[in-house]
C-alpha cells in the first residue's frame, strides 16, 4: 500500500520534468538568422553568455535547453534591430549577473572588482615593509 502511494506520488513529479525535455527546441535555437552580419553578432554575443544550465559553458557551446531558449531569444532580438547591449542587459536584468562572462560594475558586483585590488595593495605594503626593515 505505502510502496504504492510512494511510487504515484514519484510517478506525478516526474510527468512534468518529462514533459519539459520533450518539448521541441525554439525555431532560433539551432537555425542561424539569414542576415550574416545580424548572425555574426548574434555569435558575439552568445559567446559570452554563461549557459545556466551548464555554468561551465557558453551559451553557443551548450547543448542544453535552456541554452537553445537563450539562443533563439538573442537571434530573435538581434533580428529585431537590438543592439547586443540591450539584450545583454536584459539578459541580465532576467537570470542575475552571473549570466555574463563580461560582468560589469554595478552596486552588487563592485567588491568582486575592488577586493582584488586591496589585496595587491595589502601585499605590496607587507612586502615594502619587510624591505626596509632588512635594510
Amino acid at each position: 500500500m505505502i510502496r504504492a502511494l510512494v511510487s504515484s506520488i514519484v510517478l506525478a513529479l516526474a510527468i512534468p520534468l518529462a514533459a519539459q525535455q520533450s518539448m521541441p527546441p525554439a525555431p532560433y535555437a539551432y537555425r542561424q538568422l539569414d542576415d550574416p552580419a545580424q548572425e555574426a553578432a548574434a555569435q558575439e554575443l552568445m559567446e559570452t553568455l554563461r549557459c545556466l544550465t551548464c555554468q561551465s559553458q557558453s551559451i553557443a557551446d551548450s547543448d542544453a535547453p535552456m541554452a537553445g531558449d537563450m539562443r533563439h531569444q538573442v537571434r530573435i532580438r538581434i533580428a529585431a534591430g537590438e543592439s547586443p547591449g540591450e539584450i545583454r542587459g536584459w539578459l541580465m536584468q532576467r537570470y542575475g549577473d552571473y549570466v555574463s562572462y563580461k560582468p560589469e560594475v554595478s552596486s552588487t558586483t563592485w567588491p568582486l572588482f575592488a577586493i582584488p585590488l586591496l589585496i595587491v595593495l595589502v601585499v605590496g605594503a607587507v612586502l615594502l615593509g619587510r624591505f626596509r626593515r632588512r635594510a
